[in-house]
């Protein structure tokens, strides 16, 4: 692929499926990461270690999930523009990928697909804010 043809599919994540939420949060701060998100009551934790964002879901996932997310950095959202989700689900249709699961092309706001690699690990496009502005 051309880098005219580079697809930006957003910040880097990985998302992890956990036994239990408590201790896996507790083992990764000691590790030196930070809780900066998330919702225990609903088993799931972001966490940072400077410019490394991991994930901790309890009961959400089978297995761990490389993770992107436009329209997010690190810390949190950020700047216009980026391309949104959409986009890219077109973009990588047009580039022979098949989707597991597939974004509403018709919406503007948060919008997620997901697509299997050949060794079957899971890859989520995952934007959690709305289509970015056009500027018109």
């Amino acid at each position: 692929m051309s880098d005219d043809a580079r697809v930006d599919l957003g910040e880097f994540s990985l998302s992890l499926a956990v036994r239990d939420l408590a201790v896996s949060t507790a083992f990764y701060e000691r590790l030196g990461f930070e809780a900066f998100g998330g919702d225990a009551a609903s088993g799931w934790r972001m966490l940072r270690n400077g410019t490394t964002v991991i994930g901790l879901f309890q009961g959400m996932f089978d297995r761990n999930i490389l993770t992107f997310t436009p329209g997010w950095s690190a810390e949190g959202p950020t700047e216009e523009p980026f391309t949104d989700v959409r986009d890219l689900q077109r973009t990588l249709r047009e580039h022979g990928v098949e989707f597991v699961e597939s974004a509403d092309e018709t919406g503007d706001g948060p919008a997620s697909f997901t697509v299997v690699d050949p060794d079957g690990n899971p890859i989520l496009v995952d934007q959690h804010v709305p289509r970015p502005s056009t500027g018109a």
